[in-house]
């Protein structure tokens, strides 16, 4: 028998997610009010630089990655991901955004990216900041032909604002959305963070 459990625990650490079982998809969140109503004109994976802007984004640089898979493990392939989020100043890209502080020009604000043949993405964007009423969160919609988008926000571990943070504590698993943000050596960015999707089936 304990042959059998080792037997069984090596496999589950050489097969890729999923194989072993099902694994369980990423708990949808809303969209919000705030997914631009006008989108910027670049709208590609570096949400920090703005072309024809001279100085970067305000606020913590940090490498966004993870990876897309479907419920049985597979890598998904060829599926949009996009984010958006406030910037620095807690201003979204949006016509109704009723925050009173100037909108930071150096950061886009929304970004979208195709998943590569091993479901991976990548952005580079800014450490989410708390506003009025919410904890400091990225909104992530995953958009694949044929299937209703898999809409979540991605939260920051050891943010103080998330024991007060309604949706994020209302939400089905809410640990499955709270994501590390460590310090890195890089010469863009300052922090790394990893949040990996599960779409659900169908």
């Amino acid at each position: 028998m304990h042959r059998r459990k080792l037997l069984l625990a090596t496999l589950a650490a050489l097969v890729p997610g999923g194989a072993m079982g099902a694994l369980t998809p990423t708990p949808r969140q809303s969209r919000g009010p705030f997914y631009p109503d006008r989108l910027p004109l670049e709208r590609d994976n570096d949400l920090v630089q703005v072309e024809g802007y001279p100085h970067l984004a305000r606020g913590e640089i940090t490498h966004l990655t993870g990876q897309v898979r479907d419920p049985s493990g597979r890598p998904v392939s060829g599926a949009l991901v996009e984010i958006w989020q406030c910037d620095v100043n807690g201003r979204y890209i949006h016509s109704a955004d009723p925050g009173a502080a100037p909108r930071d020009p150096g950061f886009q604000g929304y970004g979208r990216c195709a998943t590569a043949a091993d479901g991976a993405y990548r952005f580079r964007t800014i450490k989410p900041v708390p506003y009025p009423g919410r904890a400091p969160h990225i909104h992530v919609a995953v958009r694949l032909s044929g299937q209703t988008p898999l809409v979540t926000q991605l939260y920051v571990q050891g943010a103080p604002e998330n024991a007060q943070d309604w949706l994020l504590n209302t939400a089905q698993d809410p640990a499955a959305l709270i994501v590390a943000f460590s310090p890195i050596q890089a010469p863009d960015a300052t922090l790394a963070a990893r949040f990996d999707l599960v779409l659900p089936a169908g």
